[in-house]
């Protein structure tokens, strides 16, 4: 099974989103400044939908 978490991970740094800080379990929180929110992303990412959605709350297009 496919695990898009470094594939996203990669796309959200190209796009100017950064790391912020370690959150529960298994999660980061990453800071988007295009759409200048807070947003969890998983360590491992197995459903493109996830993917996408984690895409949609940086303010980036569907990339999976």
């Amino acid at each position: 099974m496919a695990d898009y978490a470094p594939q996203l991970k990669r796309l959200l740094k190209e796009a100017g989103c950064s790391f912020h800080r370690q959150g529960k379990g298994d999660h980061e929180v990453w800071y988007s400044p295009l759409s200048k929110h807070y947003f969890p992303v998983d360590s491992k990412i197995k459903s493109h939908h996830t993917a996408n959605g984690v895409l949609k709350q940086a303010g980036l297009p569907k990339a999976f």
